[in-house]
Order: C-alpha cells, then sequence, then structure tokens
C-alpha cells in the first residue's frame, strides 16, 4: 500500500506547484481543478458540495494507493471536518500545511479569483467571504520557501530524500 500526501492550503498558496513537483518524483498528482473538471462537474461550492469534492478525492486517493500508486493530492480543505474526512478515509494520509498569507496568495491570484470574489462575482470563496482553518495536527507545516526545498522536506515525509 502507497501513501497520499494531502497539501491543502488558500487558493494561490501553491499547492499545485509544489505538488506537481512532488508528483514528477513519487507518483501521480490529483488537485481540485483536475476533479472539479471531471468527476466532480456537477459539485457546486456549497459546504455540502465542497464535502462531496474532498470526499470523492480521498475515496480516489485510497483506491490509488490500494493499487500502488503514491498520490499527491492538493485540495484547499478549508475547514476541520474535512481535513478529519481525509484522515479518516485514506489510511496513509500525511497532511502537509502551505501556511501563505492571504495576502501573498492574494497577490498571486493565478486565476483571478480574489478579484472576483472581492467583487462580490464569487461567494463562498476560503478566505475571503468563507473560513479557512488550519489542521491541528498536521504532518507538516511549510511556509513560503522554494520549491526545491519544499519538495524535500515532504519526501522526508514518505522518507524518498
Amino acid at each position: 500500500m502507497s501513501d497520499t500526501i494531502w497539501i491543502c492550503g488558500l487558493s494561490g498558496a501553491g499547492k499545485t506547484t509544489i505538488g506537481r513537483a512532488v508528483a514528477a518524483r513519487v507518483g501521480y498528482l490529483l488537485d481540485g481543478d483536475i476533479l472539479r473538471d471531471g468527476l466532480n462537474i456537477n459539485l457546486g461550492h456549497t459546504i455540502e458540495g465542497r464535502r462531496e469534492n474532498i470526499r470523492r478525492a480521498a475515496e480516489v486517493c485510497k483506491i490509488l494507493n490500494d493499487a500502488g500508486v503514491t498520490v499527491v493530492a492538493a485540495f484547499i480543505t478549508p475547514f476541520p471536518e474535512l481535513q478529519q474526512l481525509v484522515r479518516m478515509i485514506i489510511p496513509r494520509v500525511k497532511m502537509v500545511y502551505l501556511d501563505v498569507p492571504l495576502m501573498v496568495c492574494e497577490a498571486r491570484d493565478p486565476k483571478g479569483l480574489y478579484a472576483r470574489a472581492r467583487a462580490g462575482a464569487i461567494t463562498e470563496f476560503t478566505g475571503v467571504s468563507s473560513p479557512f482553518v488550519p489542521p491541528e495536527n498536521p504532518d507538516l507545516v511549510l511556509k513560503e520557501m522554494d520549491i526545491n526545498d519544499a519538495v524535500k522536506k515532504i519526501l522526508c515525509l514518505l522518507d524518498r530524500s
């Protein structure tokens, strides 16, 4: 059985960027955009939609882990109950929290989502009109750092440095 590295944090924190670099070394990247463009296309961003998005993502990770694939999952995962759900579903999950300040994420705003949320075009946007609650006991906390340093720290979690 393989592991899942679950990277959570605000939009624009670097989850997918770091996840892509880790996955190039150890496995497969699964992120919110991938699932919401296909498997989860029918889900909205309500509390129920977010919960189901995370539940399905965790189930996919578990299936891939059972098949021997290490998964790097990059999902905002803003609420403690969602973080706990991930831990319940995936037996060998390592939770990595990208602790990047809102103002840094908002300055990056790669998809223009913060600007749209501030203008009221997006409701229930994490960090603006919906909270992000950091995980209580993440396996690793990464602050803003060089991608290579972040990858090394994550690989150490897997004992694959």
